[in-house]
């Protein structure tokens, strides 16, 4: 459950039971069910207390064992052991050091000869997730991630570096970089971003599109911009957490920029790449003490920088962050009201905007068919995994290789998708 960054934990969890276990997708089906799950904001929350109800219900039957980790454990370790008897063991973030001898103990099997850096991937074979660091030395009033995970820890280039041949020899098309700050990365290790040294290292292997995901614009320099411009494989695709258009709510969240800074580092990518970036973002609505004129100028903000992709949310008040205690908490009818104006100014300006890629020439990633349909799915370079961006839709196909790129000439798009045909079979 959660995010990419959680998925990679799931990943080298699974990876522990390739011996003597199977696994299966069907919970009806299993001796063993383990949950990882999140807990950053209320829904993911309450997301976790249902599947752990919901997975709870299996002991009636077949279920012999029920493992809860992850973040919600992580968050509230005390609280889960009185609530959910039903649980066999919790385990935290802090202890996935030692987590092959805790499941040795719970599942009375010898875990001792696993690798707890070995992963069985869950992504499409085509693509995979690099965590480059956990943790986050940012202290937004409004985010519970430090709390949970801790302070920014690197993983060392030579490990990353190892890893990512793995995936590259494995098939690995599409490496997608990611930790809640991946522009910080390597400051704690060796005193500088090192994210420009471990870019050009992996340039060197065999992967068609290497990505970057969550990059703190403020942390974003010559250096970065250039490795990225002179690089092979490397996309100019910018995911930036903004969060709001307005200095003094900006201030408030105790964010590290202002808007002038913003609009700056917006015109620096601009002039390394003419145009062909991406800039992807999410921005926060309803924080306490938003007032009109804030939202107001986070909607021309938003108009002028003209985002590729905006993801949106409503704040989410959080036990144990600075902002729960702040005065002048927005009510949820206006929280909801706000977000759904920033989205529809944001689906005038995408529409707008992916005008510009009509008539245009793409390689695309193919991840689906409907061959009823005569229809297939896939992704161009500024669209990443997971159905965050806008999606690609290429009419009259029937069948195209799952995992292959084929040029796609672009002849329509709205705020959400793309509609293209195949200009020839390979690229």
């Amino acid at each position: 459950m959660g995010c990419s960054k959680n998925l990679v934990d799931s990943e080298r969890i699974i990876a522990l039971f390739k011996d003597g276990f199977r696994v299966e997708n069907d919970p009806s089906k299993c001796d063993v069910i383990l949950i990882n799950t999140c807990g950053f904001i209320l829904s993911a929350k309450e997301e976790a207390i249902d599947t752990i109800l919901e997975m709870a219900a299996y002991k009636k039957d077949r279920l012999k064992k029920l493992i809860v980790c992850g973040c919600f454990v992580q968050r509230y370790f005390e609280e889960c052991k009185e609530e959910f008897p039903e649980v066999d063991a919790f385990i935290r973030i802090d202890d996935y050091d030692r987590i092959t001898e805790i499941l040795g103990e719970v599942l009375e099997h010898d875990f001792s000869g696993c690798d707890r850096n070995e992963r069985t991937l869950l992504t499409p074979s085509h693509f995979a997730y690099l965590r480059i660091a956990d943790g986050c030395n940012h202290r937004c009033a409004y985010c519970a991630i430090p709390g949970i995970r801790g302070n920014y820890v690197s993983e060392p280039l030579e490990k990353l570096i190892e890893e990512a041949k793995k995936l590259s020899t494995a098939g690995v098309k599409e490496l997608d970089l990611i930790a809640q700050d991946c522009a910080y990365y390597g400051r704690d290790l060796y005193k500088h971003c090192a994210l420009s040294e471990l870019l050009a290292e992996l340039d060197k292997m065999d992967f068609t599109w290497i990505r970057m995901l969550y990059l703190y614009p403020e942390e974003i320099d010559e250096k970065l911009l250039k490795t990225i411009r002179d690089s092979k494989h490397v996309l100019p695709y910018f995911d930036m957490p903004v969060q709001y258009g307005s200095d003094r709510i900006l201030r408030s969240m105790r964010r590290p920029t202002n808007v002038k800074m913003l609009k700056e580092k917006f015109a620096l990518i601009h002039s390394y790449f003419n145009g062909e970036e991406t800039m992807r973002t999410t921005m926060m609505v309803g924080f306490p003490g938003e007032e009109e004129k804030d939202f107001e100028e986070t909607m021309e903000f938003v108009k002028e920088c003209r985002f590729d992709s905006l993801g949106a949310f409503t704040y989410s008040r959080e036990e144990g962050t600075p902002s729960y205690d702040f005065p002048d908490q927005v009510e949820e009818e206006l929280k909801e009201e706000r977000y759904e104006k920033l989205m529809a100014l944001q689906q005038e300006v995408v529409t707008e905007k992916n005008q510009q890629r009509v008539g245009r020439v793409y390689p695309v990633l193919v991840e689906q068919n409907d061959p009823l349909r005569r229809l297939s799915y896939g992704r161009a370079a500024f669209a990443a995994p997971e159905g965050v961006d806008p999606a690609l839709i290429i009419r009259h196909a029937g069948h195209l290789p799952i995992g292959e790129f084929v040029n796609v000439k672009i002849e329509k798009a709205d705020a959400y998708e793309f509609y293209g045909s195949v200009q020839e079979e390979t690229v």
